[in-house]
């Protein structure tokens, strides 16, 4: 399985509806090889932190590139993040 953690940070003109709204497109989307999805914004303990993450896990290599490739990820991204993202961090490691 393979593990995918995004973390990014919002454009200070970014409204809170906006970030909600990426977090629920990107979680609604259909696709059967994705095991898992959570969004979470940050608590806001420190000055430092990224503003949200998105961890997804998927079945394997293949999977997780068929996600990248999916042309329902691309419209949430380009529609709902792509204006809103500053900067974006990703991980991907094996479960």
């Amino acid at each position: 399985m393979i593990r995918s953690i995004l973390l990014i940070k919002f454009t200070p003109e970014a409204t809170d509806e906006q970030i909600e709204a990426f977090g629920k497109a990107l979680g609604d989307l259909p696709f059967e090889r994705r095991r898992h999805f959570e969004f979470h914004r940050d608590a806001r303990l420190t000055d430092d932190a990224m503003d949200a993450a998105v961890i997804a896990d998927f079945d394997d290599e293949e999977a997780y590139r068929a996600w990248v490739a999916d042309p329902g990820h691309h419209e949430v991204r380009s529609r709902y993040l792509d204006p809103i993202r500053a900067q974006r961090e990703r991980i991907l490691f094996r479960i």
